[in-house]
């Protein structure tokens, strides 16, 4: 597994993958902190393209990626990843409706749990999910990331 941490307006983020794609995305200044085990290998190279896209998102340029993703989960929270890359940028959904999206009307709560089990914030975008009653709710990294992620997408 291949790592690299890169820089951004909120905070370090640490990227890890290999070559099936990008596995994880965490950022270092959240409650949902990956150590990097002792046998990944730092590749900045490896990541040009993820931080490249990455620096055009938070530069407003990009709005959709296009990276190999690779998260490792299960076949329910790989079909909510799924439904979470199909809100388009700036706009927001609620658990439910992903839940009602994916065939599972009742399962908003396993939707909750799926969403903050998400390996790869920001490109499979869960912090587009809100409550029912339209507040911010749950993230998994901090509301004030959420809250940051959902103001920079209303801008464009």
């Amino acid at each position: 597994m291949y790592y690299d941490i890169i820089e951004s307006p909120i905070g370090p983020i640490l990227l890890a993958g290999d070559e099936k794609g990008l596995r994880h995305l965490n950022f270092l200044k959240s409650k949902k902190i990956i150590e990097v085990p002792a046998d990944w290998i730092e590749n900045k190279k490896f990541f040009r393209e993820v931080a490249r896209q990455l620096e055009d998102y938070f530069s407003g340029k990009l709005q959709s990626f296009n990276l190999e993703l690779a998260p490792e989960g299960t076949d329910f929270q790989k079909s909510v990843w799924k439904a979470l890359c199909e809100i388009p940028y700036g706009e927001t959904r609620t658990y439910k409706e992903i839940a009602v999206s994916i065939g599972k009307p009742k399962a908003y709560r396993a939707v909750g749990l799926a969403n903050n089990r998400n390996p790869v914030a920001i490109i499979v975008p869960c912090h587009r999910v809100i409550g029912a009653d339209g507040k911010l709710t749950g993230y998994a990294s901090g509301l004030d990331i959420k809250e940051f992620l959902l103001r920079l997408e209303s801008r464009c």
